[in-house]
């Protein structure tokens, strides 16, 4: 199946009436725009306006328009990350070979700008969970945690999904659990 078909079972947490773009196709625009290396909102939005003509050939949008920017930065707030990452792993397995004793790379990072209260001591922020192959330099799959204090489960969980043999790990020292 393809990326956008996959991408249309995800459901759409938008009201009928607020849904004149399509999520899949929102969805799609955002990622060929990161591909193509404009990140962020007003990014997204550049890339639309300059690949205007062939977005609109091959999407061929209600009304003949596309999202503009404040459109995507409304859906990427509210898309719910785990079910997309999940959407997009299952897509993404088909394509990314795993290779025995390839060396596989795990690390959580906190995103920058995403701190709610800087001058608070209890700071909520989003943090990042990657498992990179070092050898393809492809990130295999992406884990979402609140504060660093639950980076240990959602690591121990996306190990076992990933259900990999005969492959090198490696992580930080936060990850020196028995369980694990």
């Amino acid at each position: 199946m393809n990326l956008f078909n996959q991408l249309k079972t995800l459901e759409d947490f938008r009201r009928k009436q607020g849904q004149l773009h399509k999520l899949p196709m929102v969805l799609i625009i955002v990622i060929m725009s990161y591909m193509s290396g404009h990140f962020g909102q007003r990014a997204v939005g550049d890339f639309i306006k300059r690949n205007e003509k062939d977005l609109l050939k091959l999407f061929n949008p209600k009304n003949k328009r596309l999202p503009s920017y404040q459109t995507v930065a409304r859906i990427l707030k509210n898309i719910d990350f785990e079910k997309f990452s999940k959407v997009f792993y299952e897509w993404s397995k088909n394509y990314i070979k795993i290779e025995k004793e390839d060396w596989i790379s795990i690390d959580g990072k906190a995103i920058g700008g995403t701190v709610t209260n800087p001058n608070s001591s209890k700071q909520k922020f989003i943090n990042l969970v990657s498992i990179f192959n070092s050898k393809t330099k492809q990130i295999i799959a992406l884990g979402k945690v609140n504060n660093k204090n639950s980076e240990i489960s959602l690591v121990q969980s996306l190990i076992k999904k990933l259900d990999l043999e005969n492959v090198v790990f490696t992580l930080d020292a936060l990850h020196c659990q028995k369980k694990l």
